[in-house]
This record gives C-alpha cells, structure tokens and sequence, in this order.
C-alpha cells in the first residue's frame, strides 16, 4: 500500500522538476531556439571555411555548373547583382542558400575552354547583425589551364575626374567598333568605391577596353541611357596574376591610404554621348506666354517656327548653350488661347535612323490644374510678384570686381532703359560719387544682363547699383519694381590669395576654376589662351581643388566624346600636388602661388 503511494507521487515531481531544473541549470544550457538578448555587439564579418570546386580547378563541367561557399556562420546575399561572373553569361548568376552555405548556379551553360572567375565583393553578409563579407573572388576554368594575365585601371568622371563606383570594365578580343554594342565582353569586372578595377586571370592577349555604367546590367553598351569610356589603344596585359600583389587583396574602402597605394595601368574617363537620334521628346507649356521644348539630342537644327495665328515677330526664343532645349515665350498683350499650336521645321531622326527636315506642329496646352486656377482666381488671389516684371539683381563681394552685378529678368524684355541705371559709390569718409559702367547681355541667356563698373573698386567703399521703377517691361506687360544692391570688398584679414602662373598655354584656350573640397561649386573661373598669372583673391581658409578644361572648340563647355569616332571627351585635369593629391590646403592670411605647365599637363 505505501509502495503505491510512493509511485503516485512520481508524476507530481517529474512536473515540479519540470519547471525547477531549467531555472537553476547554467544560462549556457539555455534553449538554443531563441537568441540571447545582451551582451556586446557582433562586429565580426563572415569567414569563409570552404569552397568547391576549389581555387584553380580545371576541367569544371560546363553543364549545371554549381559553385558553393560555405562559411562558419549563417549568411544572407544583401546584393545579387554584386555575384558577379566574368566572363558574364546571357543572365545573371542565381543562388540559393543550403544551411551555412552558399550555392551558387547558372541557367545556361558555361563556355568550353574558358577561365571564369566568380567575385562575391559586396554581396554577403551574416545574418544577425548585417556585417559584411570582405570578399572573395574564386578562379576555376572549364578547360585544362588558368589564364594567369591581369590589368589594372581606375573609372572617372570625364568633368569632375571623381571615381565612379559599379562601373563595369569590360575587355574584348573583338576589335570592330560594333562589339560593345553587341556582344557580351570576355572579361569584365565593376569598380569598386575608389572607381578602382583589377581584371584578373585573362589571357596574354590584345584588348580593346570599356567602361560602361550599365543601367539595365546587360553587360552592353546602350547608347541612349548609358555613359560610356574607352582606351585609345590596344592594351596588352603586362602584370601576371600573383595572389601576394596589393591589387589583389581585398580591401577596407575606408582605409584610405592602401586603397590609393595600389597601381593603376589606365584611366577611363566616362562621358554621355549625344544620343544617336533626334526628336521632341518634351514640351510644356509653363505660364500664359512662356514654354520650352526639349529635344533627345543636342545641337537641334531648327529651319524656321512660328505660332499659328500669331505674327512671326511676336515670336521670342532662346536655346540653351547645348542647343537641346528651347525657350519659347509670345510678346502679344492679347488673351492667349488655352493651345498654342507651335509649328517647326527641323532636323529629325527618320525610320530609317537619317536626319531628315521634318515640318511638325506641337501642341502646347495649359494642364487642367492650370485653367482652373486661372478661372477661379480673382483680384484678392493677386500677389504682387504677379503684376510686375519679376528679376533678381545681386553682386559677390568676393567676386564682384571679375563678375559685376548680375541683373537677370524671369521673362524677356520688351523694353529696356539701360541708362537709367544708378551706380554710386561711398568712401570710407562719406564722400558719395556717380561712377559709370557698362552693360552686356549675356550670350547664352538673353534675360541675363551683367552690369560692370569702369573703375577700380576699392577696400573700404561701399558700392550701390540702383534699378529705377517702371524703366524695363517684360513681355507680360509688366513693369518693375525699384530696388537697389549694396556690395563693400572683403576686408577680413584672415583671407588668402591664390596665385597661379600658367605656363605652355600656347595659343590653345582653358578653362581654369578654382573649386571647392567636394568639386561642386566653381569659386572663380577664368578664359585664357596665352601664358599669363591669374589671381584668385579673398579666398577662406580650407581646401580647394584648380581645374584645367581643354576647351579646343572654345565653347566655354567641355564638349563629349564619341565612341564609335574614336573621340574622347575634351580632357579635363586637376593641379596635382607633389603627393598626388588633388586638394590645396589653404591657411588664412596666405598668398600661394602655384606654377602650372598647361603642355606638361595635358601631354
């Protein structure tokens, strides 16, 4: 009887052990299903602990090809288009995760007799705490031997110079012009954040080399969506593969000195080239009187136009300096209809891919949201900006002396009274004077006007340009509003001075701008075509960068290249330092001065 009782109470301790034991046992038996909260953050990346086929095999199959990568930790693929297969197939390689590891497939067959390499840079990271694969790039051949050649080269921006990261590189055997358009390459890679490439495993071949910013990652060149790089020569690689070299290694990007320490082999500049075909491809209509079309190519041949229903004379219309966009504005006081029926003959692409003169009527139609607010506006919806001819008119202190006073209307000008402006000046006494100036209309802007004193401006006065009331009319009707600009030379002490000497020019004409650190904003610019010292004065202390354009057509712009010409983009240079560096770091109460050979430069 109590040997029964005894094993009536098992089930009763089992459970009670149940909840006990898991409590008071070590946290490291704790249940492995959910993950421990606390405790420092994981920084470590992936390792990668095997690989098949393994580094350097021949003979791989070329049907139903599988490349694995197993790791010591659970990973995910963060960017697919970051597997990157070299020679590329038709489509991109595909994975699929199998535990820790990373298969990676094909849908279509691989080449015979090929030397492949696999890159999974910037595709892997683990999958707890996101932190990324460095890297790895496998080499295997589906024939009997490796490709032991490599080259090396950096991709920029053919006007700021600055690397561009994703560009593919792309190498081919094939040396008509056609083969970048149609063809995939035999050998290709992306650059990474430093615009920096390495092609590895290659053949000891000639090549013609390319860069391309593939949009669409066709692995082709698509003229009308793409920018796009070339070498002028053959290349023939030199370097042969060596897995001590620094080019090969893969890299921190933010380590910033091993990353420019590596060597580049070439420069490839990439531009955008002038689409191959010509047509409208955007108009509206902005305003009651004002419109603008734009065409797909630049340099757009316009034979005549005309507004139906309007005299040709009321007609006013301004291209931009890349003739590829059209400003159109009516100088007529009259209620405009709600369509303006713009006619046009000009140069446009056919079928058959020929530029042919076309007569073609587009249709420039106030939206909806524009008519109804017209109906609905009335005399207390009015601003004031609305009743006259709006313009802006302002002066740098730090540039005024080189630039003047810019005055620019929004609309154009049917009148004008240039000399009723007032230009003044104060001394450091108080003494005010009436100086006189003179007055140019911008060639490629004609609603910009730069007014330009005749005499030299002077520390410690005040300047004063004054735009009278009801002296211009724009082609609203309107007249303008009076207003006055004030502009005193810097007299901070702590400025600097740049000072270069340009040497070599020999007749042909530069474009020489002192930028800021990020080469977005031109400072001050200068035009010259002969040797002679350009000052940039009331600089702040930081660092600037000084560009050089070749401007060999001498239209102010640097003019694109075009691939199947052969041409390349009108060279740009930056004044390099004697540690390479593009940066110019400028203290405060400082004249530098800098020599710059524009022949030694540009050779």
């Amino acid at each position: 009887m109590k040997k029964r009782k005894i094993f009536s109470l098992i089930p009763l301790f089992a459970a009670i052990a149940g909840v006990l034991i898991p409590v008071m046992l070590p946290s490291s038996c704790a249940n492995t299903t959910t993950p421990p909260t606390g405790g420092p953050k994981d920084t470590i990346p992936p390792v990668l602990k095997g690989v098949s086929p393994l580094p350097g095999a021949v003979n791989v199959p070329v049907h139903k090809t599988r490349l694995e990568f197993k790791f010591n930790e659970y990973v995910v693929v963060k960017d697919l288009n970051s597997i990157y297969l070299s020679p590329p197939l038709e489509k991109a390689p595909k994975y699929r995760m199998k535990g820790k590891t990373l298969v990676v497939y094909f849908e279509s067959d691989l080449e015979p007799n090929t030397t492949y390499t696999l890159d999974l840079t910037g595709a892997v990271a683990d999958n707890n705490e996101g932190n990324m694969f460095p890297g790895y790039t496998l080499v295997f051949s589906t024939g009997p031997q490796i490709d032991s050649m490599m080259m090396t080269g950096i991709v920029q921006d053919c006007n700021t110079l600055k690397p561009m990261k994703g560009a593919t590189v792309m190498l081919y055997k094939d040396q008509a012009d056609s083969a970048v358009f149609l063809r995939r390459p035999v050998a290709s890679t992306k650059t990474d954040d430093w615009g920096y490439f390495c092609i590895r495993n290659i053949q000891d071949t000639v090549f013609r080399v390319y860069a391309v910013k593939d949009e669409n990652n066709n692995n082709k060149y698509d003229p009308d969506n793409e920018r796009v790089a070339f070498l002028d020569t053959l290349f023939r690689p030199k370097m042969r593969v060596n897995d001590s070299l620094p080019e090969l290694a893969k890299y921190d990007m933010k380590d910033t000195a091993l990353c420019l320490a590596r060597k580049q082999e070439i420069e490839l500049n990439l531009f955008r080239e002038k689409p191959s075909k010509q047509m409208i491809v955007k108009k509206e209509r902005v305003g009651d009187r004002t419109a603008y079309i734009t065409f797909m190519a630049p340099g757009a041949n316009i034979y005549k136009m005309r507004i139906k229903g309007l005299p040709r004379e009321k007609l006013i219309t301004q291209f931009n300096i890349e003739k590829d966009s059209l400003e159109i504005w009516v100088n007529d006081q009259r209620k405009m209809p709600d369509t303006l029926k713009f006619q046009l003959r000009y140069d446009k692409t056919d079928t058959l891919g020929n530029l042919r003169p076309t007569t073609e009527t587009v249709n420039l139609a106030l939206d909806k949201k524009a008519r109804a607010a017209a109906a609905k506006s009335s005399r207390r919806d009015i601003k004031h900006e609305d009743t006259i001819a709006v313009f802006t008119a302002k002066a740098e202190a730090e540039t005024v002396e080189q630039y003047g006073f810019t005055i620019e209307f929004k609309y154009p000008l049917i009148r004008d009274a240039w000399d009723s402006l007032v230009f003044r000046s104060v001394n450091p006494r108080q003494q005010e004077k009436i100086g006189k100036y003179t007055v140019t209309r911008d060639s490629t802007n004609l609603r910009r006007f730069t007014v330009m004193p005749r005499e030299e401006l002077m520390v410690g006065y005040e300047y004063f340009l004054k735009i009278p009331y009801r002296k211009f009319r724009d082609v609203n009707g309107y007249f303008n509003d009076s207003t006055e600009v004030k502009v005193t030379l810097p007299t901070d002490e702590k400025l600097s001075t740049v000072e270069l000497s340009l040497t070599g020019v020999g007749g042909k004409r530069y474009i020489v701008d002192l930028l800021t650190e990020k080469r977005d904003k031109v400072i001050r610019s200068f035009i010259v075509d002969y040797d002679q010292k350009l000052v940039f004065p009331y600089v702040k202390a930081g660092k600037y960068c000084i560009r050089m354009t070749e401007d060999l057509n001498r239209n102010g712009i640097v003019d694109t290249g075009s691939l199947l010409e052969r041409r390349q983009p009108e060279k740009v240079k930056f004044y390099k330092l004697k540690d390479d560096s593009f940066l110019l770091d400028i203290p405060e109460r400082t004249e530098l001065q800098q020599d710059i050979n524009m022949e030694e430069l540009f050779r």
